[in-house]
């Protein structure tokens, strides 16, 4: 593990907390800690190591027990000094729930509806998150630490048994089109200004921050977009069906009301190229095709090619 997947697993214990900055700055104010959102947002939007004591407070502001956080800490400790070892053993296993409870506010830009609560990442048995790098899998919080040396390490990720399909990442991502591979899917304004509300357009990957975006597997080909913003929390896109917003894609605080997204692959496996298809509402695509900063994307009917293919990969 490096420092660009340290910071990536704590990007996945704070999606996995289902605590918003705001609430995990108040959580360690209780414990007698300073951890001010601010903060929070530099430390995971950085590319190096956070100071020891900066993680001991964030992990254990997530819900985690000072024995837990502590692991966490060494782990970072071992990477700094460039002494960590070859991984071995599996991570320790997340617990049911955290410890966050009720429910979170979340996105909303000016007039748009982006609250609700931050449901776990994953779960269950001997999990490995698996987000924003492929080549990685990360600590875990719970229970059966495993130790080398004394320092707490995260397992390798297993290979993909030769000639098994490819499947997108499940995580943070970025979500790009094809044929303007440095612009990525974020928030925006429709540029006739006809709707109100944000909605996705393509703008550039490096001005994106400190939004991200989640893709989370609802099993099969089926997933749900996510954003998470520091301030604004969580919205889930819908393809719009009807209304002034009709085939715009908005995020919605409730996030059963999102789209279910088939991602359909595009070429060959492994090709990380997908079209993204709503079920009776046609394939996402980017209007007329627009390789412009600013193009929304829309609904159309799927054709398989230009604006409606986009490369998806782990976000670093």
């Amino acid at each position: 593990m490096n420092a660009g997947e340290f910071i990536a697993a704590l990007r996945a214990l704070r999606v996995w907390s289902g605590l918003s900055y705001r609430e995990l700055a108040a959580k360690a104010q209780a414990s007698g800690a300073s951890l001010p959102p601010s903060t929070i947002t530099s430390m995971l939007g950085r590319t190096t190591l956070p100071r020891a004591a900066l993680v001991t407070t964030f992990v254990h502001a997530c819900g985690l027990d000072q024995d837990t956080a502590a692991q966490w800490a060494a782990v970072r400790n071992s990477i700094a000094i460039g002494s960590e070892q070859p991984t071995s053993g599996r991570p320790p296993e997340l617990p049911e729930s955290s410890s966050g409870g009720g429910t979170e506010q979340t996105p909303a830009d000016l007039p748009v509806k982006r609250r609700s609560r931050l449901r776990p990442v994953a779960t269950g048995l001997g999990i490995t998150l698996v987000l924003a790098i492929s080549v990685a899998a990360f600590l875990l919080p719970g229970r059966d630490s495993s130790r080398h040396g004394g320092v707490v390490v995260a397992p390798e990720l297993p290979s993909t048994p030769t000639g098994a399909a490819a499947v997108p990442p499940n995580g943070w991502v970025h979500i790009r089109p094809v044929g303007a591979p440095h612009l990525c899917l974020t928030d925006g304004r429709v540029r006739d200004r006809r709707y109100v509300p944000l909605v996705a357009v393509q703008r550039r990957c490096d001005a994106v921050a400190p939004q991200g975006t989640v893709l989370e597997s609802m099993g099969g080909d089926l997933y749900q977009i996510q954003w998470h913003h520091p301030d604004y929390g969580k919205g889930c896109l819908k393809a719009l069906s009807d209304g002034p917003g009709i085939g715009l894609l908005e995020p919605m605080d409730d996030c059963s009301q999102g789209s279910r997204f088939h991602l359909e692959p595009f070429a060959t496996y492994g090709s990380n190229r997908y079209v993204l298809r709503v079920d009776g509402q046609g394939c996402v695509g980017i209007r007329d095709s627009d390789a412009s900063e600013g193009a929304e994307a829309v609904l159309e009917r799927c054709v398989g090619k230009g604006g409606q293919v986009f490369l998806i990969e782990a976000a670093s």
